[in-house]
């Protein structure tokens, strides 16, 4: 055991006894091409933060996950819903979750699979690596909310389903 000392000056006697805290932040965006890779360093800045103050284990993947995750999410608004965009992140260590609001009406659909189709896979990737998805209309556009898994675990793929 290690022991550890909490930023707020507050002595943490072992790791297995130290709280895990909620975090939260926000930013906002034009979302411009630019501001795809901002929302992704937003969100790398946000997990590495989480592991320096707060002692989270954050896998390399997961951390990955999360940028490619952001990544599709901001390239879908600034192709279909151009203008301002909000990106919340928050978790607690275990999960992070993301929900990016913009002004688009139009709610976005998987494409059916065809391997041959060149591009707009973006939204088949999100499915395929988060643990929940949940898009919603809001009275001014809409709001895609996932979760990701901080911690790799061997027995269970990224979307949480069982692997054979």
């Amino acid at each position: 055991m290690q022991q550890l000392t909490a930023h707020a000056g507050v002595d943490r006697r072992w790791a297995e006894e130290v709280p895990t805290a909620t975090m939260r932040s926000s930013a906002a965006y034009e979302m411009t091409s630019r501001d795809i890779a901002r929302a992704r360093g937003f969100v790398r800045d946000f997990l590495s933060t989480g592991q320096s103050v707060h002692a989270w284990t954050v896998s390399g993947r997961a951390t990955d996950i999360a940028q490619l995750v952001v990544s599709e999410l901001a390239t879908n608004v600034c192709k279909y819903a151009p203008g301002p965009c909000l990106l919340d992140v928050e978790s607690d260590g275990t999960m992070l979750g993301i929900t990016m609001w913009d002004s688009g009406a139009v709610l976005s659909s998987p494409s059916p699979a065809d391997p041959t189709r060149v591009g707009q896979h973006g939204l088949e990737l999100v499915l395929a690596v988060c643990q929940s998805f949940e898009l919603r209309r809001e009275p001014v556009g809409k709001r895609v909310s996932v979760q990701i898994a901080l911690h790799d675990d061997a027995d269970r793929s990224p979307s949480g389903q069982t692997a054979w």
